[in-house]
């Protein structure tokens, strides 16, 4: 076990950029959308009248990669967002957008509020989870967006003329004072891939990447816990031996503090942090049929892992979604026990019986503000010509990879078993939403959610707003 404490205040410098009024935009396009399901065919049974329209945004950000996670509300109404970037140059950046001004304002670049930029060094290119508050701060984690692919079996986090990767970062963000603080460093150079918090408590854990340490980190005393590799060598290690996907998600028991994540070989772990004892839970695991057949040794997929999982503080249970199947399922840790809800795919994926395009599943899932309604952004298969496009074909098609498939909305209610697919969300000049690996809710209901789409002539990755799906709550 190792045990580390690291302080640093530091200010942040910001800039404003305006953008469009989101409700001036949500107002021209209810007077011009149509409900367009041309692109599927014989798919068209949607469970709702309207297909949702996505406000885009131009935060200005021109070197913004995919990004997963990395977008909350907070307490204040505002929407805190960072976005990716694999410029060995250039670090993740840290914005928020205040719905009430209609302003994003970039707060700070994530590498110069933790190492600082002095010395070439490969930087915090990503932050790779939601940000949590407690008592005034925002919590966040950094992790590397400089590195190799594990598909190629390559995982480098070192370039020739730049020092090596210093490893991720929890730190705070004061939501008054604009001071950030460095709390503690993941080992072994690794950067932080997921995280969570209890907020009640006030311990941050997470995932490091690419070997697997479980880590944490608890606040008021100011302790740092590494407890060690949770699955094979991780993504570093050789595929069909060692190698193992690791967990994007965990989360927290708010009644007694544990925390919980999965693994490639369907197990479930949890850890106490006041045994500090990290352990496999007993009599439940994800290894379903229904979830497909993966070899957990090879990359490619989340294997038996969940892609995403919220706690439901009403039921006491946890809520999380199969990445590669899409398969909802309840998790009660205290019977321990697993059920299958239902798959919450779209329509087009559900009728056409294949998994969606996206190998690893989809981030955008989360408990919405009514406290009884899940929300996922998922993928669904478009169809030219009655033709469903996949890898094969897209070429022929003229279509790049990243747009053979649509996201859709999807909203499962718990109390009702309700399951409504929102359509496809496309841009008010019909452009499709592609990558949307994240996803928050303004104080209206809005969706928020970070996404790809067309912005003269180039796919960009920007901030997306979708209206409330039922209307004023």
């Amino acid at each position: 076990m190792r045990t580390s404490l690291l302080p640093m205040p530091v200010k942040s410098v910001a800039s404003v950029v305006p953008v469009l009024s989101v409700l001036l935009v949500f107002l021209l396009i209810s007077c011009n959308a149509q409900d367009d399901r041309s692109d599927t065919q014989n798919n068209r049974s949607y469970t709702s009248m309207k297909t949702p329209v996505a406000v885009p945004f131009n935060t200005g950000f021109e070197q913004a990669g995919n990004t997963w996670n990395s977008i909350s509300s907070a307490s204040n109404g505002k929407i805190y967002y960072s976005f990716s970037t694999t410029d060995i140059d250039q670090g993740a950046q840290f914005f928020v957008y205040d719905p009430e001004t209609d302003e994003i304002e970039m707060l700070a670049d994530l590498t110069e509020v933790t190492d600082g930029t002095e010395i070439p060094m490969i930087p915090q290119g990503k932050s790779h989870a939601n940000f949590y508050e407690r008592d005034g701060k925002l919590y966040i984690s950094t992790h590397v967006g400089v590195h190799g692919s594990v598909l190629d079996g390559e995982v480098a986090l070192t370039r020739e003329g730049y020092e090596p990767y210093p490893g991720g970062h929890f730190l705070s963000y004061d939501l008054s004072s604009g001071e950030y603080e460095r709390l503690a460093m993941a080992p072994d150079n690794e950067g932080i891939l997921s995280m969570t918090m209890d907020t009640e408590r006030g311990h941050l854990y997470g995932i490091t990447w690419p070997l697997g340490y479980f880590i944490h980190y608890d606040i008021d005393a100011g302790e740092f816990h590494d407890l060690g590799l949770v699955s094979g060598r991780g993504e570093a290690g050789t595929p069909g031996e060692d190698f193992r996907v690791l967990g994007r998600s965990l989360f927290v028991d708010a009644q007694d503090g544990s925390v919980y994540f999965s693994t490639a070989d369907g197990d479930i772990f949890s850890y106490s942090p006041y045994t500090n004892a990290l352990e496999m839970v007993q009599g439940v695991d994800l290894r379903r049929d229904y979830f497909g057949e993966h070899d957990p040794t090879r990359p490619g997929s989340m294997a038996y892992g969940w892609r995403q999982i919220v706690w439901h503080p009403d039921e006491e249970v946890a809520y999380g979604v199969h990445g590669k199947s899409g398969y909802l399922f309840r998790f009660d840790p205290r019977e321990p026990s697993l059920e299958l809800v239902e798959r919450i795919t779209s329509v087009p994926s559900r009728k056409s019986g294949m998994f969606d395009q996206y190998y690893y599943g989809y981030l955008g899932f989360d408990l919405g503000p009514d406290g009884e309604t899940l929300y996922y952004l998922t993928g669904g298969p478009i169809y030219i010509d009655g033709q469903r496009v996949s890898g094969d074909n897209a070429e022929e098609l003229g279509l790049h990879s990243r747009e053979i498939e649509n996201t859709h909305l999807v909203t499962w209610h718990i109390p009702t078993g309700t399951y409504t697919d929102h359509g496809p969300i496309k841009t008010s000049d019909g452009s499709r939403i592609t990558d949307a690996q994240s996803i928050a809710f303004g104080p209206d209901g809005t969706v928020y959610t970070l996404g790809r789409f067309e912005r003269g002539g180039d796919r960009v990755m920007d901030l997306l707003a979708i209206s409330n799906p039922f209307g004023e709550q």
